[in-house]
């Protein structure tokens, strides 16, 4: 597989994961889903996160994780495009607080929601209950195959 990341740290918050854990958590979800495949990650703090949440999804809060898959127009054709997945944003101070909260090691915490997030680009969702479960349960799968305990 040939992943590319294009990687945009627009938060004030630390620590950060670095990008060969982003690649190691998108790679896993992505599993032998895509050959080659690019996509944005962005780490924002709560101001961007909820600016985008309310304006994109209606909500008007920071959220954790925000997932916005590629979609080429009808009307143009790219071969090249193939490879584009999507962005994701993930929001540090939520993801930060949240694993305290939780009581998650930081980092596991992340991977988490990086997974989740890629899902989501893959036209993983979980509306129903029965996509969210069996959503989670690929989560689960995957996080155990990178050593992280279920996060549910």
């Amino acid at each position: 597989m040939n992943l590319t990341l294009d990687i945009q740290v627009a938060s004030s918050t630390t620590p950060l994961p670095d990008t060969i854990q982003l690649q190691q958590w998108v790679a896993a979800a992505l599993r032998d889903a895509r050959d080659d495949t690019e996509l944005s990650i962005r780490l924002v703090d709560e101001a961007e996160a909820r600016t985008l949440n309310r304006d994109y999804r209606g909500k008007d809060y920071a959220t954790n994780v925000l997932s916005f898959p590629f979609e080429l127009p009808p009307d143009i054709e790219d071969p090249e495009a193939a490879a584009l997945l999507g962005d994701l944003v993930l929001c540090a101070p939520v993801v930060a607080q949240e694993a305290v909260d939780q009581d998650k090691p930081l980092f596991d915490h992340w991977a988490h929601l990086v997974v989740h997030g890629t899902l989501h680009l893959l036209g993983h969702d979980h509306i129903e209950p029965a996509e969210a479960d069996a959503m989670e349960a690929l989560e689960v799968e995957i996080l155990n195959q990178l050593g992280i305990a279920n996060p549910y």
